[in-house]
């Protein structure tokens, strides 16, 4: 399996990084299907700047609704219906009240784009704690955070090829944290202070007191803060756009 940060950055570009967007190639051959972990709204730029083929991507697994973690599935849809001549079925994965948002994402950004005849299904399968569900041969388990989003915010595990990656989203901590990113392969999470408390984010200090009790292999901070980012890591990887980590 080999996973890319295509962005890393918070909803206000600290560091000049792109919005939240993980790809996952479970083959680490580029000959099958590959998905995404969050969409942000620069993700298509990152897509492009990366060199990712768009129509190998599969699947999008959303941990929640705000435009920095959503905000580029209309550019990718649109993008596979005029300019990469998708023909390949789009499935979405995300919090209750996806089925609903992502259109009308669609129609505030370009009018029309929901309703248009498409060369390709777009199928949003919503997901909720407790609950997984399985698209591609991926398995997806979620975790009820605290992020308000207008929707559930959750943390997400996702099992496929042998392998399990666990990420926050946004959240600050709750005790579910732990249960999404025990044993994990790859444990992704917020780290947007190193110890200040922000109300509903995830701050280095509280995550660090209780890595003893989730025991990932791996563990890679994202979504942080300016502070966060001139932070010199300790037991930690801190996700850069570009990064390639192989599981």
């Amino acid at each position: 399996m080999r996973l890319q940060v295509l962005g890393c950055g918070d909803a206000f570009g600290s560091g000049g990084r792109f919005n939240t967007c993980f790809h996952v190639d479970p083959s680490a051959g580029g000959d099958g299907d590959a998905f995404l972990i969050d969409c942000g709204a620069s993700s298509l730029i990152a897509i492009r700047r990366f060199g990712v083929d768009p129509n190998r991507i599969r699947s999008v697994f959303l941990t929640h609704l705000h435009g920095d973690h959503f905000g580029g599935l209309p550019w990718l849809i649109l993008d596979g219906q005029l300019v990469s001549g998708r023909t390949r079925p789009l499935t979405v994965v995300g919090p209750p009240g996806t089925a609903e948002r992502l259109p009308a994402a669609m129609e505030v950004l370009f009018p029309g784009s929901s309703t248009a005849e498409c060369r390709f299904a777009v199928e949003v399968v919503e997901i909720e704690a407790g609950r997984p569900v399985e698209v591609a041969g991926v398995t997806a388990a979620a975790f009820a955070m605290r992020h308000p989003s207008g929707a559930p915010a959750h943390a997400l595990r996702i099992e496929s090829a042998g392998r399990v990656v666990s990420y926050t989203g946004d959240t600050e901590w709750v005790e579910d944290i732990v249960a999404a990113g025990r044993g994990a392969d790859l444990m992704i999470a917020e780290g947007y202070t190193v110890e200040r408390p922000v109300k509903f984010h995830l701050d280095w200090a509280t995550l660090k007191r209780r890595l003893p009790e989730i025991g990932p292999k791996r563990l890679i901070l994202t979504h942080m803060s300016p502070e966060m980012i001139a932070h010199p890591p300790d037991g930690y990887i801190a996700a850069e756009d570009g990064l390639v980590v192989a599981l």
